[in-house]
């Protein structure tokens, strides 16, 4: 059965605390350990058509599955990408959170995002709404996400390249 909660339902809780963390792990570019934190059957994605959720018929900036995931980490641990070579700070603020279906096994909410990214003495701004669904384990560290969307407010504009997971 669907419900919705208030944010203090310990389920809202451990999936924001699982947002938080991940949010953190690739501030720090930990990015095996962001991998980690998704579902085998996880996507992320941000689309281009931030009104649409018919992800494989439209055009997206991202859609990883479990293998464009894992070949992305790859890029961006190896040092061979100029992207990872020559990668963004950040600074992840991840807020706002809205549940909208939680059950005893799953919780999907949305979230604002703001990332400040420096590079090469410039400062970039994102702003995002996301949605998450995140499947949650028999403990918290078994929750994984299964779905981060990740809608860029300025998506149908020029988006200049972000070398970096948003």
């Amino acid at each position: 059965m669907t419900e919705t909660a208030a944010l203090t339902d310990p389920r809202i809780a451990r999936t924001v605390e699982l947002i938080w963390r991940e949010a953190d792990l690739l501030d720090h570019k930990d990015y095996v350990a962001w991998n980690d934190l998704y579902a085998e059957d996880g996507v992320y994605v941000i689309p281009v058509d931030t009104s649409s959720d018919d992800f494989d018929n439209q055009l997206n900036m991202v859609y990883d599955d479990a293998r464009m995931r894992a070949m992305r980490v790859q890029r961006l641990t190896e040092g061979y990408s100029i992207s990872a070579a020559d990668s963004a700070s950040t600074v992840r603020t991840v807020s706002r959170f809205v549940p909208v279906e939680v059950d005893e096994e799953t919780v999907s909410l949305r979230a604002g995002q703001v990332i400040v990214a420096y590079k090469r003495g410039t400062h970039h701004l994102w702003a995002a709404d996301v949605d998450y669904t995140v499947r949650l384990g028999r403990t918290p560290s078994g929750d994984r996400i299964v779905r981060k969307v990740v809608r860029l407010i300025d998506a149908a504009d020029v988006v200049p390249a972000a070398g970096f997971l948003l």
